[in-house]
C-alpha cells in the first residue's frame, strides 16, 4: 500500500468517525435534550477517546455547532419548499411548516437557540446568520402584501412575526409549562396571524 492509499483511509476513518460523533451526539440532543449530551458519552458510543473528539472539532461547542448548523439548514430547506404563488398563503404555509419542524425537533430547535459558548465566547455570526435568513423568509411575501411600505419596516415586521410564531410554538410544546397539543396550537397560529394581518390592513375586517 503507497502513501496516497494510506493517506485515503485515513482521510476515510476520519470522516467516518465524524459522521459518527454528530450522528451520536444529535441523537442524545434529539431524545434527551442539550443538557444531557456529555463529551464522554459521546465517545463511548463513538468507541474512541475523548480526545478524538476533540481532535475532530476543536472543543466540545463545535460538535454541539456542527449540529445546530445541520438542524437550522434542515430547518430552512423544509421552509423554502413552502409554495410562493399566494403571498398570504405563503405567510401560513411557513408558520406552519414551522410547527411541523419544531414538534418533529423540538431538543434540536431548542439547542439552536439555547445554547451558550464556553467561556461566553461570542456565538458564530455564520449561525446566527442562518437562522436570521430562516427567519427571513417571512420577507417576501410581505413586501408583495405591502408593497408602499419602507423595506426597513417590512425587514423588522417580517423577524418580528417569526418571532412571534417562534414564542407561540416554543412555550406552547414546552411540557413543564403550559403544553398545548399541536393541533390546537396550531389553530391558536392561524388566529394570531388572522388578527396580526387584519391590523395591518391585508386581510378585511370581519
Amino acid at each position: 500500500m503507497n502513501n496516497v492509499q494510506e493517506e485515503s483511509l485515513r482521510d476515510q476513518k476520519k470522516n467516518r468517525r465524524r459522521r459518527q460523533i454528530l450522528e451520536i451526539a444529535r441523537g442524545i440532543i434529539a431524545a434527551k435534550g442539550l443538557r444531557s449530551l456529555k463529551v464522554r458519552d459521546v465517545a463511548e458510543a463513538v468507541g474512541c477517546s475523548v480526545g478524538s473528539v476533540y481532535n475532530e472539532f476543536g472543543d466540545f461547542d463545535g460538535v454541539i455547532l456542527t449540529v445546530n448548523r445541520e438542524t437550522v439548514q434542515a430547518l430552512t430547506a423544509r421552509l423554502r419548499g413552502v409554495p410562493v404563488e399566494d403571498p398570504v398563503r405563503q405567510l401560513y404555509g411557513l408558520a406552519e411548516t414551522y410547527l411541523d419542524f419544531f414538534a418533529g425537533h423540538a431538543n434540536l430547535l431548542r439547542s439552536l437557540f439555547e445554547h451558550r459558548m464556553e467561556d461566553d465566547r461570542p456565538y458564530p455570526d455564520d449561525i446566527l446568520q442562518m437562522v436570521m435568513d430562516a427567519f427571513a423568509l417571512m420577507h417576501p411575501p410581505l413586501v408583495r402584501l405591502l408593497p408602499d411600505a419602507d423595506d426597513v419596516k417590512i425587514a423588522l415586521l417580517s423577524r418580528t412575526l417569526f418571532s412571534a410564531v417562534h414564542g407561540i410554538i416554543s412555550l406552547g410544546l414546552e411540557e413543564r409549562m403550559v403544553a398545548v397539543p399541536p393541533q390546537m396550537l396550531r389553530q391558536q397560529i392561524e388566529q394570531f396571524l388572522d388578527v396580526h394581518l387584519r391590523g395591518l390592513g391585508i386581510l378585511p375586517q370581519r
